[in-house]
């Protein structure tokens, strides 16, 4: 059994949207909480609303699904320390668990064997200058940086924080997805080829399937 408690937001079953696994039915618990608020949070939701549950009490909802792929998301999940005895769980039960975070929290504690996603904030979030940079070093092969692009500084930042860091040899994707509602994903294609940007170019796929405001998804 594992110990400890965590305030959850949400739990559920859906199609996941983004990263190299999007497409694939996967399981979600979203934690309550973020440190950080960003101009484009399509979540805001998860900032308070949450009820606390146990570890086990969480492992076994997402038990049910019966479903092999998992991420953990907020929020910020990194917030909660129940989160390390959470993922312990679900790693032994021997699902696939990714993680996602903001990158201003330290990732240096993680299993080697979590996928971690990594949003490092553009300046367009309001929220650049919390990037914690030494987290690239934590990174892996198994793991996928994503930008959030609001508008042509945003891709501009993101472009040169890619090429000066060697990101797409440090990590198995990079990741560029455009702000849901505030640029076209045309804009943001036509200026990846026109560069010839080492990343992915990524839309919300559950946005696609579903209103974009539905919840659960």
């Amino acid at each position: 059994m594992a110990s400890g408690w965590l305030q959850v937001n949400e739990i559920f079953f859906s199609i996941q949207g983004e990263s190299t696994h999007a497409g694939r039915p996967c399981a979600f618990v979203r934690l309550t909480g973020c440190n950080l608020r960003c101009r484009w949070c399509d979540t805001e939701y998860a900032f308070y609303e949450g009820r606390r549950m146990s570890v086990d009490e969480v492992a076994g909802s997402v038990s049910k699904f019966g479903c092999d792929l998992v991420e953990i998301t907020g929020g910020e999940p990194l917030l909660q320390e129940s989160v390390y005895s959470l993922i312990d769980a679900l790693v032994a039960s021997g699902r696939t668990v990714m993680i996602e975070t903001s990158g201003a929290s330290d990732v240096s504690r993680l299993d080697p064997r979590v996928i971690k996603i990594m949003d490092l904030k553009c300046p367009a979030s309001g929220e650049s200058d919390r990037n914690l940079w030494s987290n690239l070093e934590h990174l892996t092969a198994r793991d996928e940086i994503k930008f959030v692009i609001a508008d042509r500084a945003d891709y501009e930042w993101a472009r040169e924080v890619v090429r000066s860091r060697n990101l797409a040899a440090r990590v198995n994707a990079v990741l560029l997805s455009p702000a849901f509602g505030a640029l076209e994903a045309v804009r943001l294609a036509e200026w990846m080829l026109t560069d010839s940007v080492p990343a992915r170019l990524q839309l919300q796929l559950h946005k696609h399937i579903w209103p974009p405001g539905t919840r659960g998804v």
